[in-house]
């Protein structure tokens, strides 16, 4: 006769290296790793290629460089009351386990579900964005062979789940050093332009206010937050990081300040290197064309040979630091039960969450089988998924904001001040709630300029949100034990 359920728990519960319901993921991820870790994942230099080009060409052109510094500010205030949280409770999940603390299981769930959309479909668009830069590295700059974009997604999925399967401060070494040549490449650009005094002279009209208010204002502030992404995942490698009561706070500090200054000053310095006159019109008609070109410009063919090389490499990276990310948000759902407990299993030696790692290559590979059944062209779904993922993390920011003040409410003994527990996330809330109306009024833009796909977007996530707390109502009425779990509340 099979064991009963609670043999099976138990026996689960004795073996804390390998099965479901462990003691943990273990780690000693340092503050820096942490940063270099979820820099990666904002992947500066294909930033700096492909996306600060579009909110100068198609936003509010010459105002762009104001507009990561008003972002900055917004995600600043928001995380004086997510790191005041993050102090408090010990549980990991990030935006998941944060939602439920403050707004409860069902709300928590939904949360949970649109949480992992955001970070599926940034996964899979940078492994379709990563694999049609390295076709262009490998036939443009090396003279090699054309291969299909699919064949070097299968081996970027190969790569990222290898490293995915070991212990996370491998990972962190490697992101470490990407990071540190995409930086460089950027400031070198940087302080060329600025040596030089860029194509047409200094101007003041990136600070001047009739710039930075005009143009689609809507569209900077969907890009401004949008470039932060990933800022929260410090939370989420919570039970990886050394001493996380110092550790988290400090890496988001610095993540926000870094992607605050380099994006501004970075913006300032392609509008000086194109020509104020000129990059309006140049990045509206080739967002990465314009950039490599200027690249090329100031730091010659070789430069630009290595900045393609080093894109790769920033894609890579990227994909590495989304794969680990979304492999925890596996992890925890499968650990709180809401998902196969297998997904919760701890390799014995790595100590790494390694079964939910198999199971973000299994969905990146399902979802290449859907887009070559469907020959979906890749470069211009790389660009809609990025869109609806940005749609998403508005949405998420938004709930999180709702539910720091109430989850301080709900704990007034902790000693914070009403700054960090109720002011600065109600404030930052007001911010997302004007950011992400006007998301959804330029919806269609985010999602490739068709406002059907938009509305389709839409439903998604409001679906996603409903289906989450859906669940959540039946397993509570079900399986009130794994309903307990949402959110791994016995932790709080």
């Amino acid at each position: 006769m099979s064991s009963t359920p609670q043999a099976q728990a138990d026996t689960a519960a004795a073996e804390p290296s390998t099965g479901p319901d462990s003691s943990g993921l273990t780690g000693s991820m340092t503050t820096f790793d942490l940063v270099f870790t979820v820099l990666a994942f904002n992947a500066p230099l294909s930033v700096f290629a492909g996306y600060l080009t579009v909110v100068i060409g198609y936003a509010n052109g010459l105002g762009a460089p104001m507009t990561y510094l008003a972002a900055g500010l917004v995600i600043l205030v928001f995380a004086v009351g997510f790191t005041a949280m993050s102090r408090h409770l010990p549980n990991p999940g990030a935006f998941y386990a944060y939602v439920t603390a403050g707004l409860g299981r069902s709300t928590g769930l939904g949360a949970a579900f649109v949480a992992l959309i955001c970070y599926i479909f940034l996964y899979v668009s940078s492994l379709i964005y990563g694999a049609t830069a390295l076709n262009g590295l490998v036939h443009d700059v090396f003279r090699g062979p054309e291969v299909k974009w699919w064949i070097y997604n299968v081996i970027l999925i190969a790569l990222v789940g290898v490293l995915g399967y070991f212990r996370i401060t491998l990972s962190a070494r490697i992101l470490t050093v990407a990071m540190c040549l995409e930086v460089l490449v950027i400031t070198i650009y940087n302080a060329t332009v600025f040596a030089r005094g860029g194509h047409e002279g200094y101007t003041s009209a990136p600070f001047q206010l009739h710039y930075v208010l005009g143009g689609s204002v809507g569209l900077a502030v969907l890009y401004g937050i949008g470039m932060f992404a990933g800022f929260e995942a410090t939370a989420v490698f919570r039970e990886e990081a050394r001493q996380p009561e110092k550790t988290i706070p400090r890496a988001t500090y610095i993540v926000i300040a870094v992607v605050a200054i380099l994006y501004s000053v970075t913006t300032f310095a392609i509008i000086l290197g194109i020509g104020p006159s000129t990059v309006v019109k140049a990045t509206a008609a080739d967002p990465v064309g314009s950039v490599m070109a200027s690249v090329n410009e100031y730091l010659g063919k070789t430069a630009l040979d290595i900045t393609t090389a080093l894109l790769c490499s920033s894609i890579f990276a990227a994909v590495l630091a989304m794969h680990n990310i979304t492999a925890r948000y596996l992890f925890s759902m499968g650990r709180d039960r809401v998902f196969p407990r297998k997904l919760a299993m701890v390799h014995h030696k790595h100590g790494s969450p390694h079964t939910a790692s198999f199971a973000t290559s299994a969905i990146a590979i399902i979802f290449l089988v859907v887009v070559l059944a469907i020959r979906a062209n890749g470069n211009a779904l790389y660009a809609k998924l990025a869109g609806i993922a940005l749609y998403a993390l508005l949405i998420l920011l938004l709930i999180t904001s709702a539910a720091i003040p109430v989850y301080f409410r709900k704990h007034p003994d902790n000693g914070i001040s009403p700054w960090k527990t109720t002011i600065a996330p109600l404030v930052a809330g007001a911010g997302f709630a004007i950011a992400l109306v006007l998301a959804t009024k330029n919806a269609a833009f985010l999602v490739g300029g068709s406002q059907s796909a938009a509305n389709i977007l839409i439903g998604v996530f409001v679906a996603a949100l409903v289906l989450g707390i859906g669940y959540a109502l039946v397993l509570k009425k079900r399986r009130p034990d794994t309903y307990a779990r949402i959110g791994r509340q016995e932790l709080a």
